[in-house]
């Protein structure tokens, strides 16, 4: 894969899967935080699913919009766009009321030096969005960094071990979820909380943070010796099969892909494609942030595109120096400063 065509066709063209239970889903579909890495995709794909379905529904992203290029390119597919401050209550007033949120508001990097934004925008703002849509379904966005760094040898997380964020970050995402979590037993609405442990594509991403680093021989530490990582594309079609599966009091889903990695291991699979030595420093620990994703599998069946694929076209992207979202992971941070 080698081209931003190429990459918009895989992630945006609809399974079977997503097709027949898109038919399932009753009302429009409103994605609330749309202009970030995951949302314009997941706005897309949503449509086309809409439409290989035949199905007379409405798709409505909202975001700031401070790029006029991207609502342009949403509404030319048929997505409905609202541009919308959504700490401005005038503007939360503004917003249709529909059956299906999906909730991708939140902020992550710069949380050093500006932790009380972080907390405003990922804890204090879902009461108020919640508060506005109480016979509303949500599925809400949320991270694996809630859990505490775990053994590697116990293969990840699962959604009933506890909560114990690190970092300021991690705080403020539990903060969403509790939220989230209260006003769905105090107004019965459905909810399921959407922990994702590091999508990515080629443009971003913990596999596209090893392959630059291979390919610029930069030193790659080992300190956290294992991730886990799915394909944004199928990330997306969990988050809108997700909607079947709201509740009160909410749903937990951890979602990733099925390996556990080893950032060596995947390191040096690049070095092959790339034709460059890894560089390491520091041992990998017994412990590192993980998910185990089992229930997620159960409920909607492994992801379509598998780890060697990914590696294989992000190999193709960095060797072809296609266009990357200068954002990186920060998969690395055992101290949760972001």
């Amino acid at each position: 894969m080698k081209t931003l065509e190429q990459l918009e066709k895989i992630m945006t063209t609809p399974s079977d899967r997503l097709v027949e239970d898109i038919k399932k889903i009753d009302g429009d579909i409103m994605i609330l935080g749309a202009g970030g890495k995951m949302g314009p995709s997941l706005a897309k794909l949503a449509k086309n699913a809409v439409v290989a379905a035949q199905l007379n529904k409405r798709v409505i992203a909202v975001s700031r919009f401070s790029a006029n290029e991207l609502r342009d390119e949403l509404e030319a597919q048929g997505i409905d766009t609202i541009a919308a401050d959504l700490l401005d209550e005038g503007n939360l007033d503004k917003l249709p009321n529909v059956k299906n949120i999906i909730y991708m508001v939140g902020m992550k990097f710069g949380t050093v030096g500006h932790a009380h934004y972080t907390w405003v925008m990922n804890s204090y703002l879902p009461g108020t969005v919640v508060q506005k849509f109480p016979n509303s379904r949500f599925v809400v966005f949320s991270t694996g960094n809630i859990y505490p760094l775990t053994p590697v040898k116990l293969g990840g997380s699962i959604e009933t071990d506890p909560a114990a964020p690190i970092g300021e970050y991690a705080q403020t995402c539990l903060g969403r979820e509790r939220i989230f979590q209260h006003y769905s037993i105090k107004n019965g609405t459905p909810v399921l909380i959407f922990r994702l442990n590091y999508a990515i594509d080629m443009r971003y991403g913990v596999l596209l943070d090893i392959a630059k680093s291979v390919y610029q021989e930069k030193p790659i530490d080992l300190k956290m010796g294992n991730v886990n990582v799915i394909w944004q594309g199928d990330a997306n079609e969990y988050a809108l099969r997700s909607l079947l599966h709201c509740a009160s009091p909410a749903n937990i889903l951890n979602v990733t892909g099925p390996e556990l990695l080893s950032v060596r291991r995947v390191a040096e699979a690049f070095g092959d494609r790339l034709k460059k030595q890894p560089i390491f420093v520091h041992e990998e620990e017994d412990t590192a942030l993980l998910n185990n994703a089992g229930k997620c599998f159960r409920l909607f069946g492994y992801p379509s595109v598998t780890l060697y694929q990914m590696i294989d076209w992000i190999s193709d992207w960095v060797k072809g120096n296609g266009v990357t979202i200068a954002k990186p992971t920060h998969f690395q941070q055992r101290e949760g400063a972001f």
